[in-house]
């Protein structure tokens, strides 16, 4: 060390004097202190504090909406592959009665829509599944409900035995499903600021008139909209349109950013009403990368056959309209076609061989019967030709049924 006290003094000053110098660099001169520069200085520092904010907010969002979508999941938060990676997917949207008109069982499936997703091809489909489609109905350990109406799965097995028995009547995967209590619908529609929908002709229903042509529906009147089916000239088939509309007005919505103000009731009316196995990375994938499918949606339903059987009005669907729409929605999931080789194919065919059905005959069958399965004879209890009986129409109620030793009864 030098030990020289003239030197430690000089280089004390020197670096005195080379500190000095350079905090004159960030000391402001006050003539540069102008009402413009502080304006500008206030703007910006005005500016951070709202990108702050705004970046809180949506955090706060975010989170929330992730806490809520994936607890309902478990816990889990995974992006599925299909979704990672831009394939197709197929969900299954399933719209329950329970507790509407007091109901507190578990209910039916009034609505049921199979939609597909294509980002490849920037298409997707919604095909409306009439609720009195005749189906061999999956998820029933007991058989009972062999060849059932296929809104009656759900009652069966939930959300399980409806997949499993849309994807066996037309040999489709669904990998996703949506369970909403149409108790939702009224507050959806309200969350989204309401929907625009096309009203195909005049009518009233529940204290709520509609008028041909554009009009803004709030939840209430969303809610007339969809349940009318008497006044429509194509009954539950026009009821099924109408439902398509609204669920897609909802959905473009859901995905505008005007509607992000609203996320809290979005939020709480997906917390209490909805079901699904889609977690929340999942919606927010689709909702980035698979929302070009919604400029080319397809909307399609099953047409089925009235037909009287064991009493009860049954809505049968031909094989051809059930290939047919099987060949759609397979193309949309990029699948090859397939000849539907089901039960319920199997049924048609019986009934055409023994019983000369007449698929080009408007009036209701009276003589479909349903057999036995893994057999060819009529099963007990199935209509031997009758047709004015004591069935229910398309009206829909809590099923119940009993076994036999030939495993089919309608009792309604």
């Amino acid at each position: 060390m030098d030990q020289n006290p003239k030197r430690r003094e000089d280089y004390r000053a020197r670096r005195s004097s080379l500190n000095l110098h350079r905090n004159r660099a960030f000391a402001a001169d006050a003539s540069a202190l102008r009402p413009g520069n502080f304006l500008a200085r206030l703007v910006g520092v005005v500016a951070l504090l709202a990108v702050c904010f705004g970046v809180a907010w949506t955090a706060h969002m975010y989170f929330t909406v992730h806490s809520v979508i994936d607890g309902k999941n478990g816990g889990n938060t995974a992006t599925s592959a299909k979704i990672a990676n831009r394939q197709p997917i197929s969900i299954l949207v399933l719209g329950v009665d329970q507790g509407i008109e007091g109901r507190h069982d578990r209910g039916n499936s009034d609505t049921m829509i199979l939609a597909t997703a294509n980002p490849q091809k920037n298409s997707a489909t919604m095909t409306s599944i009439p609720r009195d489609t005749l189906a061999d109905i999956k998820g029933d350990p007991g058989d009972k409900y062999f060849m059932f109406r296929v809104n009656s799965a759900y009652e069966i097995g939930g959300h399980e035995a409806s997949m499993k028995t849309v994807s066996s009547m037309l040999n489709v995967p669904i990998n996703y499903y949506l369970e909403v209590n149409m108790k939702a619908l009224k507050s959806l529609v309200n969350a989204v600021g309401g929907v625009d929908v096309n009203v195909p002709f005049d009518f009233s229903y529940d204290w709520c008139d509609f008028h041909k042509g554009k009009q803004h529906l709030n939840g209430r009147h969303a809610v007339a909209y969809v349940r009318m089916r008497k006044e429509d000239p194509r009954g539950d088939y026009g009821r099924q349109m109408r439902q398509r509309q609204v669920i897609e007005a909802i959905a473009h919505k859901a995905m505008s950013v005007n509607t992000l103000s609203n996320y809290r009731k979005l939020v709480d009316v997906f917390n209490k009403y909805v079901k699904t196995n889609l977690t929340f990375n999942d919606m927010l994938s689709l909702a980035l990368n698979y929302r070009g499918c919604m400029k080319n949606m397809k909307s399609s339903y099953i047409q089925g056959h009235d037909a009287w059987i064991d009493g009860a009005s049954i809505q049968v669907a031909s094989t051809k309209e059930l290939q047919k729409t099987s060949d759609r929605v397979r193309k949309n999931l990029n699948l090859s076609t397939q000849t539907l080789n089901n039960e319920e194919t199997r049924q048609n065919e019986l009934n055409d061989q023994n019983n000369h059905i007449k698929w080009d005959d408007p009036q209701a069958f009276t003589n479909y019967q349903i057999y036995d399965q893994n057999q060819d004879k009529p099963a007990s209890g199935s209509n031997s030709g009758y047709g004015e009986g004591t069935g229910t129409g398309s009206s829909s109620s809590s099923s119940s049924s009993s076994s036999s030793s030939s495993g089919w009864h309608f009792h309604w």
